[in-house]
C-alpha cells in the first residue's frame, strides 16, 4: 500500500517534500511516543483495555506507513505488500474493540471473529498470489473500513441512547471517545472509502494527514480523562475520609454517653441501696435510742444524728426539691435553733411565686452550710440578733447571714480564723459551683454570703 498523495505533483518541490515526507514523519514520530505512553498507562491500569486498543491502533498505523521492519524485507515487494495487508485487520480489530469497549459492549463472538480476520486476511493474500495483492488489499480495505464504519455508527447510537437515559453501560470517568470526534473520524473514513472505490487505487488520499491528528487528539483526551478521574477519586477519598472520621467521632460520643448513662444508673442504684440501708437499719436504731434513752444528752445527740442521717438519705435518693419547700424547712430550723439560744432571728424570704428547684445534693450541701453558720453564731459570736436574707437574682440563689456579735478574730497574717468550719463551708459551696464569702471583724459582727447557681 502506497501513501503518496495523488495531488502531490501539482505542488512545488519544497511543499511536496513537506507534505509527503516531513509532516507524515513528524506525525508518525508523535504517534509512536503517544503509543508508548498509552502502553505504560494501560500497564498501570490493567482494567482499562481501551487504552491498550488505542495504543495498538497507533502502533499499527505507524508500522503501516513507515515499514518498521528490517531492510532485507523491504527489498522484497511481494513480502512487503503481504505484511502491509496483514496490518489491515489489526487496525480494524483495535478500532472496533476501542469503540465497543467505550460503550461497555463485550461479545465473545465478536472477539473471536476479529481475531479470525487477522489470520484470514493474510492467508487470502498468500492464496491469491503476489500478482493479486493490489486487488486483495483494496477488497479487504473496503470491507474492513465498512466494518469500522458500522462500529462507529453503533457507538454513536448507543452513546446517544445513554445520554437520553437508555440502559447502556458507559463509564464516563474513564471515557476515551467524544461523540463529535468519532463522527469526524466516520466522515473521514467514508471519504477515504469513496475515493478508493472511484479510483480503484491503493493510494490514500485523506488518512495520512487527518488520521494522525485524530489519533493524537484521542490520546490527549484519554490523558485528560484519566487526570479528571484521578482528581475525582482524590476528592471522593477525602470526602469519604471526612465522613468516616465524623462517624467515628459520633460513635465515640455515643459510646461515651452510653457509658455515662450506665455509670449514672449503677451509681443511682447504689445510692438508693445505701439510702435504704441507712433508713431501715441505722435510722431505726437511732430512733430507738431517742425514745428509750434516759439521758437527755444521749437522746439529743441521737436526735441530731438521726436528722443528719435523714439529710444524707435525702441527698442519696437524688430527688429534686422545690425551692419554696426548702426555704420553709430552712426557716423553721434556723429560727428554732437561734430562738433556743436566745438570739432574735429575722428571716427575709423572696417572693412566693418562684418556681425553681434544687438538686438533691445542692439541697443537702446548702442545709449543712446553714447549720454550720448557725452553730458558729450560737457557739462563738455572742450575738443577740441575726438576719437571714435569701433571694433569687440572675439565675443564682443567694443567702446572706448577718449577726451583731463580736466578730471573728484574725490570724497574724490577716486571714480569718479557719477554726470555725469556714473551710468546710467554702468547700461545700465550691462543690455546687458556687461561692461562700465571709466578712468579719472584731466588734462589728460577721456576714456570710452564700451564692449557688440554680
Amino acid at each position: 500500500m502506497q501513501t503518496a498523495l495523488p495531488w502531490s505533483s501539482a505542488l512545488a518541490p519544497e511543499a511536496s517534500q513537506f507534505w509527503l515526507h516531513s509532516l507524515p514523519a513528524l506525525f508518525n514520530a508523535m504517534l509512536l511516543g503517544m503509543a508508548a505512553w498509552l502502553v505504560m498507562l494501560a500497564w498501570l491500569q490493567r482494567s482499562e483495555r481501551r487504552l491498550g486498543y488505542l495504543a495498538g491502533l497507533m502502533l499499527a498505523w505507524v508500522v503501516l506507513n513507515t515499514g518498521l521492519w528490517p531492510t532485507p524485507l523491504a527489498l522484497a515487494p511481494a513480502l512487503d505488500a503481504l505484511l502491509r495487508i496483514a496490518l489491515l485487520p489489526v487496525l480494524s480489530l483495535c478500532s472496533v474493540q476501542l469503540l465497543l469497549s467505550q460503550v461497555g459492549v463485550r461479545d465473545s463472538r465478536v472477539d473471536w471473529g476479529l481475531r479470525l480476520q487477522c489470520l484470514l486476511v493474510p492467508l487470502s493474500a498468500v492464496l491469491a498470489g503476489s500478482a493479486q495483492h493490489g486487488n486483495v488489499c483494496r477488497f479487504w480495505a473496503m470491507l474492513l473500513g465498512l466494518q469500522v464504519l458500522a462500529a462507529m455508527v453503533w457507538f454513536l447510537r448507543l452513546s446517544r441512547g445513554s445520554s437520553k437515559g437508555v440502559d447502556v453501560v458507559v463509564d464516563p470517568p474513564a471515557g476515551l471517545l467524544p461523540r463529535w470526534l468519532v463522527g469526524l473520524g466516520g466522515l473521514m473514513l467514508v471519504a477515504e472509502l469513496v475515493f478508493q472505490h472511484l479510483r480503484q487505487s491503493e493510494q490514500l488520499l485523506i488518512s495520512p494527514l487527518l488520521l494522525p491528528p485524530l489519533l493524537m487528539t484521542l490520546a490527549l483526551y484519554a490523558g485528560a480523562q484519566m487526570v479528571r478521574a484521578r482528581l475525582a477519586a482524590e476528592h471522593q477519598h477525602l470526602a469519604l475520609q471526612a465522613e468516616v472520621q465524623e462517624k467515628i467521632a459520633n460513635i465515640e460520643r455515643s459510646f461515651g454517653q452510653m457509658a455515662e448513662q450506665k455509670l449514672e444508673q449503677v451509681t443511682e442504684r447504689e445510692r438508693k441501696r445505701i439510702a435504704a440501708d441507712l433508713h431501715d437499719d441505722l435510722g431505726a436504731k437511732l430512733l430507738t435510742i431517742v425514745h428509750t434513752s434516759e439521758s437527755d444528752r444521749i437522746s439529743t445527740l441521737a436526735r441530731e444524728a438521726l436528722e443528719e442521717m435523714r439529710l444524707s438519705v435525702r441527698g442519696l435518693t437524688g430527688k429534686p426539691v422545690q425551692l419554696l419547700d426548702a426555704l420553709g424547712d430552712w426557716r423553721a430550723e434556723v429560727v428554732s435553733r437561734l430562738g433556743q439560744a436566745n438570739i432574735l432571728a429575722e428571716w427575709k424570704s423572696p417572693a412566693e411565686d418562684i418556681v425553681h428547684t434544687l438538686p438533691a445534693r445542692a439541697y443537702v450541701q446548702t442545709t449543712r452550710i446553714l447549720r454550720e453558720s448557725v452553730s458558729n453564731i450560737i457557739k462563738h459570736s455572742g450575738a443577740t440578733h441575726c438576719t437571714v436574707t435569701c433571694n433569687v437574682q440572675d439565675g443564682d440563689f443567694q443567702f446572706i447571714i448577718q449577726d451583731n456579735g463580736q466578730g471573728i478574730s484574725t490570724e497574724p497574717d490577716g486571714r480569718l480564723d479557719k477554726g470555725h468550719g469556714m473551710a468546710s463551708m467554702k468547700s461545700r459551696a465550691k462543690q455546687m459551683h458556687g461561692q461562700c464569702l465571709v466578712e468579719s471583724g472584731p466588734g462589728w459582727g460577721t456576714v456570710i454570703r452564700l451564692t449557688i447557681p440554680l
